[in-house]
């Protein structure tokens, strides 16, 4: 192989490598915001909220 060829063949692996940790951040950071559920704020006191 030529100098030239090795080149190219690291920058594509460098491309590879950092297409899955990119795509392993997103799958991450979507998984983590999936568990995460608002809660409901609750009635202070205890009482029934009143409505209009």
């Amino acid at each position: 192989m030529t100098k030239n060829t090795k080149s190219k063949a690291a920058i594509a692996a460098g491309a590879i490598g950092s297409a899955a940790v990119a795509a392993a951040l997103l799958y991450a950071n979507k998984r983590k915001s999936k568990d995460k559920k608002p809660e409901a704020p609750k009635v202070p006191s205890g009482e029934n909220p009143e409505t209009d």
